[in-house]
């Protein structure tokens, strides 16, 4: 590879940095986590020495829906963070605590294995390619975020699902670079 085209792929890779700066923008004051491969270096290893947030670790992906509700009732701000298998593994906390009581619960979600570039839907990963339709069904909001300009939707997905009290899904398509 042409090393102006990497440093350009580079340049374009979202960067951690840049989604916890989005994350505070939106009065996000815990981010709930079980650690996931997606992220772990380039977001969650960042967070955990981050002194503006609270990281909340979990072992299971149900029990941050718990645990961003009370937060929600105590009119606290929390993002989840986790890959899509344990979104999977958590539907149905989310459809009857998101969904049926209408709770503004926020999930950034790493797509395991998801080749970028090529939309979540059109994925050859099962896995993946299954995760959009199933929260559609679920009226679950959602939006996939690959390039560092695409950060500029973080805020505004969070301030919606706050705003009319419904959860939202922002999956992260690549890797966030440190």
């Amino acid at each position: 590879m042409d090393t102006d085209v990497a440093a350009g792929a580079r340049q374009e890779t979202m960067r951690g940095s840049s989604i916890l700066a989005a994350i505070k923008s939106a009065g996000v004051s815990h981010v709930i986590s079980v650690p996931d491969i997606t992220t772990s270096e380039g977001l969650l290893r960042p967070l955990a020495g981050d002194g503006d947030l609270k990281l909340v670790r979990v072992c299971k992906e149900d029990e941050g829906i718990g645990i961003a509700s009370g937060l929600a009732f105590c009119d606290r701000r929390a993002i989840i963070l986790i890959q899509q298998t344990g979104l999977m593994d958590s539907l149905n906390a989310v459809r009857a605590t998101a969904c049926e009581y209408q709770m503004p619960i926020c999930f950034m979600v790493g797509l395991l294995e998801k080749e970028p570039g090529v939309p979540a839907v059109h994925s050859k990963r099962f896995g993946v390619r299954i995760v959009p339709p199933i929260l559609d069904v679920m009226g679950v909001v959602h939006d996939t975020l690959e390039l560092e300009s695409d950060v500029a939707r973080i805020r505004p997905a969070i301030d919606l699902a706050y705003a009319t009290s419904r959860p939202t899904v922002l999956f992260l398509g690549r890797r966030p670079l440190a």
